[in-house]
């Protein structure tokens, strides 16, 4: 930062860093990104530069991220924004960095408590179960916001946690599962919380990937899917080759051991799935020369993370694998697009679901069988059936037979999915996991129609090789649930009805 630039701008700023020679697409952004999410709203951010790609396309990131660049100076190469996070007309009105809640509005919190190691109860047949996520609290929503952005420490935003998972896990044994997840409620979402888990990985709002894809209109179209403003959905970023230094999801199970003494199922993203999401053409001239390599590395941190739930007592771990949808159901793509959270080019069909098979082979390989699952449906980013994809399992079929897993657990409620009967064609030493109810849709499924569902799956498997199941998540992103939280609960209540009626 040299003396001549800063003087030049008609503010002072709060913040500064030299971003070199990087332009947007390789870096720039996660910098940008690093530097301003701690800061107060109205607070300067002074951004130095060399290069010159940078003159158009910081401005453009100015105005789809709502931040206010301020002023521009130049001086032979060097160039200096000052940029103001938010509205510069907030500057004046910024006090203190605004404060998450960080509780519930009850008690106050329990003591910490020692997870509890058990072995893994075994899954009952007709085992009722969520698929992973629950309706987040609103103040739990805020605190997630207000960590991911620096302006929560790390205990505060565990201790509010801590809360939400209580009322999740209340919710789910009042409905009657078989089987308890923790709802997801650490996570902004099913998929992209790992780059608050994984080294040199950080999350960064989609509308920063703009400078990414070769038609920003097009995906600000897809993102507009979302119905949520892009700025609140956020997506992993890589600054750095990726390892795992500390857990993934076993501090979820840790505590959630504490408060149920059910089975506990813990939900991953799966590998491939990992790698579409993480894999950006931006990496090539920083941490990977092509996705393969980073799915090494993403392959390494999911055994590990396997490992460590199947040895502390998880009944159940589910990879998440819902990009396998959109692969068969899209074909190839020769530019990015956003889907179920991946955003990256694929190729053939064939080759793509190859690799995912091959990836997942090498995450569950030499795991005890019985205790893995995959979870496969057609996008749960809105509640609205007319864009999701559609589709039968036919051409997944013989891709997911070849994954090494003890169950999949798959959305067939919805009409989308296409016949049962198809399901046959999979390994018959696994179980199979039938959605019985759509989480998509506003009226709470009636008894009869749910008991059909399983009495049809009965037919097909057995029961003893049955799980019931929505059809996938009941809040896939933090802000944005397919679901709210009471209907969620009649909803499993639901199923667990119908099977204690087929049970007998």
């Amino acid at each position: 930062m040299t003396d001549t630039a800063s003087q030049a701008h008609p503010h002072p700023a709060d913040v500064s860093f030299d971003g070199g020679d990087l332009d947007c697409g390789n870096g720039l952004l996660l910098l940008i990104r690093k530097h301003i999410d701690p800061m107060a709203r109205g607070q300067l951010l002074e951004i130095l530069s060399t290069e010159i790609s940078v003159d158009e396309d910081l401005p453009a990131w100015c105005r789809l991220t709502s931040n206010d660049l301020v002023s521009f100076t130049k001086t032979g190469k060097q160039r200096s924004f000052l940029i103001c996070k938010g509205k510069f007309d907030e500057r004046g009105k910024a006090e203190e960095k605004p404060v998450a809640k960080v509780s519930a509005p009850a008690a106050a919190p329990a003591p910490a408590v020692a997870p509890v190691r058990r072995p893994a109860p075994a899954i009952p047949p007709l085992a009722v179960t969520g698929i992973g996520s629950w309706p987040r609290p609103r103040w739990m929503v805020d605190a997630m916001h207000a960590y991911v952005e620096g302006r929560l420490d790390e205990a505060a935003f565990h201790q509010t946690a801590d809360d939400a998972v209580r009322l999740a896990a209340a919710a789910q044994e009042r409905a009657g599962v078989d089987i308890v997840t923790d709802g997801e409620q650490r996570r902004d979402s099913y998929a992209s919380f790992v780059a608050t888990r994984l080294d040199n990985c950080q999350l960064i709002p989609l509308t920063d990937l703009l400078p990414l894809v070769d038609d920003p209109e097009e995906f600000e179209r897809e993102l507009r899917a979302l119905d949520v403003p892009a700025a609140d959905v956020r997506h992993p970023a890589i600054f750095g080759r990726i390892s795992r230094s500390r857990p993934l999801a076993l501090h979820e199970f840790d505590f959630l051991s504490t408060v149920t003494d059910k089975p506990i199922k813990v939900a991953l993203p799966g590998p491939y799935l990992l790698t579409r999401t993480m894999w950006m053409e931006c990496l090539q001239e920083r941490a990977y020369q092509s996705r393969e390599e980073l799915a090494e590395d993403i392959v390494t941190a999911l055994r590990a993370e396997l490992s460590d739930l199947i040895d502390a007592g998880v009944a159940l771990v589910q990879f998440d694998e819902p990009v396998l949808s959109e692969v068969v159901f899209s074909g190839p793509k020769s530019r990015p697009s956003f889907m179920c959270g991946a955003l990256s080019e694929t190729r053939s069909p064939e080759h793509e679901l190859g690799f995912a098979r091959d990836l997942m082979n090498a995450v569950v390989s030499g795991a005890p069988r019985a205790r893995t699952a995959v979870h496969v449906c057609r996008g749960n980013w809105t509640p609205d059936e007319s864009v999701a994809l559609a589709g039968s399992y036919a051409p997944l079929l013989d891709t997911l037979g070849a994954m090494k897993v003890g169950a999949y657990l798959l959305e067939m409620c919805t009409p989308r999915a296409g016949e049962m009967e198809l399901l046959r064609a999979l390994p018959a030493e696994a179980r199979i996991g039938v959605g019985v109810v759509n989480q998509k849709c506003a009226h709470v499924e009636g008894c009869e129609d749910v008991e059909a569902r399983i009495r049809h799956a009965i037919d097909l498997f057995g029961a003893e090789r049955v799980l019931l199941h929505p059809d996938c998540g009941f809040a896939t992103f933090a802000d944005n649930p397919i679901c709210a939280a009471v209907p969620a609960e009649t909803k499993l209540a639901r199923i667990a009805e119908a099977a204690r009626h087929v049970r007998g």
